[in-house]
């Protein structure tokens, strides 16, 4: 063969900025290239054998790439042995740089076998080489009859020179020279690194070999060495053929979580696309641990990104797993999808597949689906507040805790307690600020529901609003049921008159001149509560989470005085004003006492009291 040089082709103009500066951002990316059209060779080879176009001896049809590492010469080989090229198609699909290498080939062979296998050969690919090399050269050698090895290389990638090469198997080898500045990509810690991430699960056998080791490229042939990738996914086989330990252990090695998953969808889908991959439900430590889990995504079993927006739904980013999908329409840079109408319906069939997992859990496994819940509840509140459809599937399976710790639906819950007239009575404190309430509601045989997620208030406001009219939930210190109350001993006249002398007491020492006071004949002998409505907390609470508002309200407090307990009787008895100071003071105490916290000065004050207090009382 005549040697030949000349300048390359370049069909956009400035193309070498744009492939370093903005289509691969990050220079780690030329391994990825590089080692992808390896595969695509092997691949394109497979399909010429499996149509009838080629043939290959059975000793020739180990599969394989090697990419290998020689610190002394500074270089990294990439060697594959698949298709090949002609001298015609290095001219075609090197020095016509952009030119589309699968798009041409899959034209040619268009229906003849499936062509989700091929991403593309050389090309833009290629070049990504130049970002840490030299000088590159290729040696390559076509699977026809009679073909001739052909050598090129570049020391720009701007200029190029073809001569023979003296290369007697079919294939390709890349050979990079790195450059000074790249020497970095020396380091075979690195090389594995990247390899490890990119092509972990690669289909064909990856073998990295360093020049001068243990696992110097003679070695390839020998049984003892073992690549570095595991060809056989767990993704990528039937879910029948997987037990529940394989998917475990998978997930494992794959997230170097030591907690198991809870359980898991396996997606395997042919239909209306090419789509597999494992989504794990993880265990969370607590209620923070899902804000973000990870979705790896793969093309034919190379890595392209995490969490890719467009493909997972954000709510579906709590989850981790990964999706193998090779209708993804990428972009050259295979980091990038370009159609998002295609990229939508594969990201609602996904959704789709998680809300008939969950309703099959509830219909199927309710036991179980129950002890998963304090783990995926976050998941999917989040996922019902982002996507209306998946609300429309879920919401029957959604369940909420009560004081007890037992699950119902929230048409369970309603059909139990339908004498609250649509209120669903929630707390979101059963420590400090509202035990008093929850027991007040234990006593009388009502359990409330828990609510004390980061969004379970967001959650709550989605389902009145889906349901207005039939459903509202109301916090336990909100109001006094009415089934916590019974026939008052006092008349109106009588209420209304201690009503009148106690408020001014109550408005002036709680410095709240617009404090409501009501007195009740509840089921229990505390003195009082406070309670706050629904609305004015909501808006307070908005408030704060947004900022300033400029939203007109009231902090509607009430404070409402038990008639069954002692201290009111004293009230209604005595005529001593000091004692009615003082009880006021104290039973408005002990009310906030419940509610919150006293400041330092108003619990010395408080102690004070009860002090003198017990002295009158022990007269």
């Amino acid at each position: 063969m005549i040697s030949k040089s000349g300048s390359i082709s370049i069909n956009t103009e400035n193309i070498f900025p744009i492939i370093k500066k903005w289509l691969y951002s990050e220079k780690d990316i030329f391994l990825r290239e590089i080692v992808s059209n390896g595969s695509d060779a092997i691949n394109k080879l497979k399909k010429l054998i499996s149509v009838g176009e080629a043939t290959i001896s059975d000793e020739e049809l180990k599969w394989k790439i090697e990419v290998i590492l020689d610190k002394e010469s500074g270089t990294i080989t990439v060697h594959d042995n698949g298709i090949g090229m002609t001298v015609e198609e290095v001219e075609k699909y090197i020095n016509q740089v952009a030119f589309s290498g699968a798009k041409d080939f899959i034209e040619k062979y268009q229906g003849k076998t499936d062509d989700a296998q091929i991403i593309g050969h050389f090309g833009l690919g290629f070049y990504s080489a130049f970002m840490v090399a030299e000088k590159v050269e290729i040696d390559t050698l076509s699977w026809q009859d009679g073909a001739s090895a052909v050598h090129w290389e570049s020391e720009t990638g701007m200029d190029y020179k073809i001569e023979s090469s003296d290369l007697t198997c079919r294939g390709t080898y890349i050979t990079i020279h790195v450059a000074d500045d790249c020497k970095e990509y020396l380091d075979s810690f690195k090389i594995k690194e990247t390899l490890n991430k990119y092509f972990g699960f690669l289909s064909t056998e990856l073998y990295f070999i360093e020049v001068g080791t243990d696992t110097d490229k003679n070695d390839t042939e020998k049984k003892d060495v073992a690549p570095i990738n595991n060809t056989t996914p767990l993704w990528m086989k039937l879910p029948k053929d997987c037990t529940d330990q394989d998917y475990i252990d998978f997930y494992h090695e794959t997230f170097f979580d030591y907690n198991d998953p809870l359980f898991w969808i396996h997606l395997n889908i042919d239909y209306p696309f090419n789509m597999k991959g494992i989504l794990y439900f993880p265990k969370m430590k607590n209620q923070y641990d899902s804000l973000e889990g990870t979705i790896k995504i793969y093309y034919n079993q190379v890595f392209v990104a995490d969490n890719i927006k467009e493909i997972i739904p954000e709510f579906l980013m709590l989850l981790k797993g990964m999706i193998d999908c090779p209708d993804l329409p990428l972009n050259v840079s295979r980091s990038f999808l370009q159609n998002d109408g295609y990229v939508g319906k594969i990201s609602q069939h996904i959704t789709k597949k998680i809300g008939d997992k969950l309703c099959g859990l509830f219909n199927t496994e309710r036991k179980n689906y129950e002890k998963y819940w304090d783990d995926i509840n976050p998941f999917v509140k989040y996922g019902c507040l982002k996507d209306e459809k998946f609300f429309d599937k879920v919401k029957d399976v959604v369940l909420v805790k009560l004081t007890d710790s037992t699950f119902m639906t929230l048409n369970e819950y309603s059909n139990k307690y339908k004498e609250f007239s649509g209120d669903r009575l929630y707390y979101t404190d059963s420590v400090e600020q509202q035990a008093q309430y929850i027991k007040l509601l234990k006593d009388i045989g009502v359990d409330a529901i828990v609510m004390d997620g980061p969004i379970d208030s967001h959650f709550m406001q989605l389902l009145e609003y889906k349901n207005q009219g039939s459903l509202k939930f109301q916090r336990v210190d909100s109001d006094v049921s009415d089934k916590m109350k019974q026939l008052t001993k006092l008349g109106e006249a009588d209420i209304e008159t201690l009503l009148n002398i106690v408020s001014p007491i109550f408005k002036e020492y709680s410095k709240n001149e617009k404090l409501k006071v009501r007195i009740e004949s509840m089921k229990t002998d505390i003195p009082s509560v406070l309670i706050l409505s629904e609305e004015s907390r909501r808006i307070k609470e908005m408030s704060k989470i947004y900022g300033d508002m400029n939203i007109p309200f009231e902090e509607e407090i009430t404070l409402v005085l038990n008639e069954n307990n002692g201290l009111i009787s004293i009230l209604n008895k005595t005529e001593d004003t000091n004692t009615t100071t003082m009880v006021c003071h104290q039973i408005y105490d002990l009310a906030k006492l419940a509610h919150s916290s006293l400041s330092g000065e108003e619990m010395t004050r408080f102690i004070e009291r009860s002090g003198k207090i017990l002295c009158k009382a022990v007269k």
